[in-house]
């Protein structure tokens, strides 16, 4: 691939314990992986693969033009689902891609390029990631919102559920958190080289991947470099429960009418 061209890749499975069928919920008359779809073609990607283990997405996707590869169902992870991509494709240990969430259909294109630029500016990183700041005590000690912790190279040095770093003097009473940098969430949008991706589908998970459930942390236990970039905008939530589906749906909804989204 020519210099800082990278691929792509929306995993979309069918099933979900919240939410089955969510790939295909209908947003503002269209599919939801259609939206996400939509905003990767917005990007420098300069391929778009939406990969699926189910006929009912693909043909939903196929009916717009999108290139869709049908992949095996039994991927633990999104990240397996992304190899098997890279395998199929034949593509060169460094090529790039970029996993999109398939449930994610406000992100912006410019976070997709930004995560991808990242890698590119560190040759011996295998994965870029984003992060974006935490200011409120209820995100920070929230284990649903990933944290991850960082060096001044912007590598990453751990990824946890818990509230790290831990403020030894102030936490035991919880105060107000004052604006600062020092407490980074994590954004689930990866570059991923390659390469990487062949080395990952072989190993098993490790015990602080069980521990914490971050598959994110099986590649730093195996020596791998993570870069971690501070987003340049605002990271919208995606689509895990009926009430998020119902906000997204307002929101592109008003956005179709020609309101403000």
């Amino acid at each position: 691939m020519a210099e800082r061209e990278f691929i792509a890749v929306i995993p979309a499975r069918y099933a979900s314990t919240r939410l089955p069928g969510k790939p295909l919920a209908q947003i503002a008359g269209q599919p939801m992986v259609a939206h996400v779809w939509q905003r990767a073609c917005e990007s420098r990607a300069t391929r778009v693969v939406v990969a699926t283990d189910d006929v009912r997405i693909e043909k939903a996707l196929a009916e717009l033009g999108a290139e869709v590869l049908m992949t095996r169902v039994d991927h633990p992870t999104g990240t397996d689902r992304l190899a098997e991509v890279a395998d199929r494709l034949g593509l060169a240990d460094d090529a790039v891609l970029v996993n999109v969430q398939g449930d994610e259909p406000l992100i912006p294109a410019t976070l997709i390029d930004q995560v991808a630029d990242r890698l590119f500016d560190d040759p011996e990183a295998s994965i870029a990631t984003l992060a974006e700041s935490i200011s409120d005590v209820e995100t920070l000690f929230n284990p649903n919102a990933v944290k991850v912790v960082r060096a001044l190279s912007g590598r990453a040095l751990y990824f946890s559920r818990a509230p790290i770093p831990w403020d030894r003097d102030a936490f035991a009473a919880r105060p107000e958190l004052l604006e600062t940098d020092a407490w980074l969430r994590h954004i689930g949008l990866y570059a991923y080289r390659a390469g990487f991706l062949a080395e990952y589908s072989d190993w098993t998970p490790t015990p602080l991947e069980l521990l914490e459930q971050l598959e994110q942390l099986r590649a730093l236990h195996h020596g791998h470099v993570i870069q971690v970039a501070l987003a340049r905008e605002p990271h919208p939530a995606g689509v895990d429960t009926v009430e998020d589906l119902a906000r997204v749906r307002a929101l592109l909804e008003t956005a179709d009418d020609g309101g403000d989204a």
